[in-house]
């Protein structure tokens, strides 16, 4: 019998672009910090944000405290709007990737680190996200990869085992994590090596050892 197969996408480094060189100098410019401390304490804080424990304000009045320093209303205005900015680029051939899966009858789910500002944003502004049957954000399911806990969700609003779903992210810890629940894992470096997987991946059966049988 044939086997429905589920394809999960990471968003950023996947389907949208990472911040470029010039939006990070940007985000640095606005925050009137040096790049290196900058950083640190953005990447150090972000998860909470990410998995909407705190909000935007509290995120960026936090990354002042870790710097030393304190940001007006006024400032985290704008650093809230340079990050979203930064994070707002799409790459185009994937989202027609995107629709030609959607067309061909083919289940597909995203799951993506995101808060809940640029969450809304790209809500507001790309149809697209509708071709998903799942929209695993984490600001809204309380996880944030790689914590297991997102990947089960996505699974359980699949309604599919794990071996059933194939994971496509831009970073290795998160695609480890993945198999290490049963998915199957696709690295993204490129959309032709991604068109290849998407053809040739078979289904883990769930009797297997490689992961556990349900969520």
């Amino acid at each position: 019998m044939h086997t429905v197969l589920f394809d999960m996408f990471d968003m950023f480094g996947v389907i949208a672009r990472h911040q470029s060189p010039q939006s990070k100098e940007h985000l640095v410019a606005v925050a009137d910090r040096t790049s290196p401390a900058f950083w640190e304490a953005y990447w150090q804080l972000r998860r909470p944000y990410d998995r909407g424990d705190v909000t935007g304000p509290q995120d960026w009045d936090a990354v002042a405290r870790r710097l030393g320093t304190s940001f007006s209303d006024e400032r985290i205005a704008d650093l809230i709007q340079a990050d979203l900015t930064g994070w707002s680029a799409v790459d185009a051939s994937m989202v027609d990737l995107v629709e030609e899966l959607a067309d061909a009858g083919r289940d597909i789910a995203l799951l993506s680190n995101i808060p809940e500002e640029p969450a809304a944003y790209y809500e507001d502004r790309h149809p697209w996200l509708d071709r998903f049957s799942v929209l695993g954000f984490s600001c809204r399911i309380g996880h944030a990869k790689p914590e297991a806990g997102a990947y089960q969700w996505c699974g359980r609003a699949l309604g599919r085992e794990p071996g059933q779903i194939l994971f496509v992210d831009d970073r290795a810890e998160n695609i480890a994590a993945a198999r290490s629940l049963g998915m199957r894992g696709h690295l993204f470096t490129s959309l032709a090596r991604l068109r290849t997987a998407l053809t040739l991946w078979e289904p883990v059966p769930a009797t297997t050892a490689e992961g556990p049988r349900s969520w």
